[in-house]
Formats: structure tokens, C-alpha cells, sequence
């Protein structure tokens, strides 16, 4: 049976997308590419300051007993997050915002579907990364605490707020109707607390790999950064605002996961 704290803290990311998502109601126009970027780059922050505090640091933390190997469990699970997130790349056909080239295997999908796979893809290690911190919780282990699953979970909340916005009003733009545009934007999102809930049921099976698991879930969000949002907030005409608020969404991840952990 899972206690309320973990199953609001699996559906804060989901509120955080939803929240986002209502922004299709009272905001009247298309967000604009630099805003785009802006907010791209903050999410970009956001999820490299969770992968490391919240994620590799109490993987190697919990492999100390390894000495000076303690970095091994943590990087081979890295390395496989990345491979799993490569694959389902591959395998999945998705668009990209702001492209008109398809990525994955062809398909005769409409591309506002394609897009919202491609959301769906970005939200799962985002889920994963929720779900396997409140399962080491669970486990009693002393290197993750409640206050550090609440703080990954607001983090990850925080970030997929513009991400909501991002997904809801161009599909507005497009001619979806507000209705539809809004539930599209909230049920990209919904694959988080699935994927959370799917880790939490499986900590029996995870707990004794928990520093493989926690380095996996900080692989599988770093090729996010890397393959999709990185490219998004540097394309088009040169700007600085998304390595400004990468930065930004960098500290704001950092110091909640150190305030609250």
C-alpha cells in the first residue's frame, strides 16, 4: 500500500504539466521562439542539477562501500540509461517542436500525434527518475530522504510547467480547440506517475540495484538534455537567454534538492 506522500509526490510532475497546459486558456498567441528558448534552457537546467544531486550523487553515495570503485555502479548504470533512452529513440516515430523532420522508423502518423510521442518519450525517464528516489525512500535507505524525493518531484514540477505551455498552444495555434489542446498538453504528462508508480511497485526488485537504477534514471535524463532540449534553445538566430536560464534552472534544482534533502 502506498503511503499519501508518495503518491502526491508522483503526481506533483503531473500537476506541473497541467498547470502549463491551462496556460492555453488566458494566453492568446503562439509563444514566441525566444520565450520558447528561454524556457527550454531552464528545463535543460532543471533536469542536469537533478540528474546529479538528486541522482549520481547518492548512487556513488550508496557505493561507497566499493571504495575508490564506489564510481562503477553509477556509471554502468548511466551508460545503460543512455542506451535505453538511444533505443526507444529509434524505435518510437516522433517529432520534434519547431521541425519537420520525423525521427525514429516511418510512419504514417499525423504529426500532432508524432509530437506528442515525442513529449512522451522526454516525460518517461523524467518518470522513472520520481519513482525510483521515493522507492529508495521507501527502502529506509539514509542517502535519499523524503524531503530529497519531494524536492526531485517539485523540480521536475517546475520544469514541465513551460513544457505543458509549450505543447498546449502550439496545438492551439494549429486549430485544436482549447479543450482538446489542454487535455493533449496533461496527458503527455501522464506517462510520469505511470512510469513512477511502475518503479515504486518494482522496489522490491530495484532496492538491491539502487545505485544502478538511480545512475540509469540520471542517464536516461541527461540524453533528453543532450539529443533534444540542448539543440532546441541553441537553434535559429544566436541567443544567450537559454544558457541564461539553463544556468538558473540549475540552481533552482540544486538548492532544492540541498535545502530540502
Amino acid at each position: 500500500m502506498l503511503s499519501r506522500e508518495v503518491v502526491i509526490g508522483l503526481l506533483i510532475p503531473l500537476i506541473g504539466t497541467g498547470a502549463g497546459s491551462f496556460c492555453v486558456y488566458f494566453m492568446k498567441k503562439e509563444l514566441g521562439p525566444g520565450v520558447q528558448k528561454a524556457l527550454t534552457g531552464f528545463a535543460s537546467g532543471v533536469m542536469t542539477a537533478a540528474s546529479v544531486w538528486s541522482l549520481l550523487i547518492p548512487a556513488m553515495e550508496q557505493s561507497a562501500p566499493l571504495g575508490r570503485l564506489a564510481f562503477l555502479p553509477a556509471a554502468v548504470g548511466f551508460g545503460v540509461g543512455i542506451a535505453f533512452l538511444l533505443f526507444l529513440d529509434t524505435v518510437i516515430p516522433h517529432l520534434h517542436m519547431n521541425t519537420d523532420e520525423p525521427e525514429g522508423p516511418s510512419s504514417s502518423l499525423h504529426r500532432t500525434t508524432m509530437m506528442l510521442l515525442a513529449v512522451t518519450l522526454h516525460n518517461i525517464p523524467e518518470g522513472m527518475a520520481v519513482g525510483v528516489v521515493f522507492a529508495g525512500y521507501l527502502s529506509g535507505s539514509s542517502q535519499i530522504t523524503a524531503g530529497g524525493a519531494l524536492a526531485l518531484a517539485l523540480g521536475i514540477a517546475i520544469q514541465n510547467f513551460p513544457e505543458g505551455a509549450i505543447i498546449s498552444m502550439p496545438l492551439h495555434a494549429q486549430g485544436m480547440s482549447k479543450r482538446r489542446a489542454f487535455a493533449a498538453g496533461v496527458a503527455s504528462g501522464a506517462v510520469e506517475p505511470l512510469f513512477g508508480l511502475l518503479t515504486v511497485v518494482a522496489s522490491a526488485l530495484i532496492v538491491p540495484l539502487m545505485p544502478y537504477t538511480l545512475a540509469f534514471a540520471a542517464g536516461a535524463m541527461m540524453y533528453v538534455v543532450v539529443e533534444e532540449l540542448i539543440p532546441e534553445m541553441s537553434a535559429g538566430r544566436h541567443s544567450n537567454i537559454g544558457v541564461i536560464m539553463f544556468s538558473l534552472g540549475f540552481v533552482v534544482m540544486m538548492a532544492l534538492d540541498v535545502a530540502l534533502g
